[in-house]
């Protein structure tokens, strides 16, 4: 992960605004935490921070960013494609998850619940490898083995992952919370496993974003008593990355790809 791409902007030593531009590898990058305080906005500081950013990314043949819906506009008059919905759900994790009758964790009997230190890097590395533009072990190492929260992964009898899943505290505008991120499965049902699992172990609001080029993601959600909150657009610029999200159900980090 570049450890270069976040950048605040200051009005005397004051800060005013932030944005990243993160080099995944020599293919692709991305641009998010795009903000400016609202007292400050129409100065042109957001523009500068975007220029900054942009500059920086401007080598790569991809570059990709969430927009809120409002701002599709800007980022097309700056060479930026739709792709995909990007939906954002919520759970009260203090309730139970409905009963779904064609549910049965006798289904994965062949398959082990390892949590944190039982599951070993290589496992999960090389699921992912498969399903995102770019091997990202670094981000995955401190990501999956951050204390806070729980890493779930289902593994068979040959140690072969199928599908592994993080739910992790954050920050809400009334509170605190948790975010399930990412969440990848073979298959719909795999996935539900893991979203139970996660849920049951953690109480409170429950938040994942689902990317739109998965299209059993948000059915399953919804199926299981999630509820939408807000969209934002997947927008790329350039040759967006030719693999497939079929597998993945939720985004490891809305802001940063």
């Amino acid at each position: 992960t570049d450890r270069q791409g976040l950048w605040v902007g200051t009005l005397s030593e004051q800060p005013i605004g932030c944005i990243a531009g993160v080099r995944y590898n020599d293919s692709y990058g991305f641009i998010g935490l795009f903000i400016v305080i609202p007292e400050q906005r129409g100065n042109g500081y957001g523009v500068e921070l975007w220029k900054h950013a942009i500059n920086h990314l401007s080598e790569l043949p991809c570059i990709g960013l969430e927009a809120a819906l409002d701002r599709v506009n800007d980022y097309s008059s700056w060479g930026f494609n739709p792709s995909s919905t990007t939906t954002r759900w919520k759970f009260l994790g203090n309730e139970k998850l409905p009963i779904n009758n064609c549910f049965s964790e006798k289904l994965f009997t062949g398959l082990k619940v390892l949590q944190d230190d039982q599951i070993p890097s290589i496992v999960i590395q090389s699921y992912d490898a498969k399903r995102e533009p770019s091997p990202r072990p670094h981000f995955l190492a401190d990501w999956l083995h951050h204390p806070a929260g729980t890493v779930l992964a289902l593994v068979d009898e040959y140690g072969l992952c199928h599908g592994f899943g993080r739910i992790r505290p954050c920050l809400l505008s009334n509170g605190e919370g948790w975010r399930i991120g990412p969440l990848l499965a073979d298959t719909p049902k795999l996935a539900e496993y893991l979203l139970r699992l996660l849920v049951k172990r953690h109480k409170g609001v429950v938040l994942i974003d689902t990317p739109g080029l998965n299209e059993n993601a948000n059915p399953l959600l919804k199926g299981i008593g999630f509820t939408k909150t807000s969209e934002t657009l997947r927008m790329y610029k350039g040759n967006q990355p030719p693999i497939s999200m079929c597998d993945v159900y939720g985004l490891a980090c809305l802001e940063l790809g």
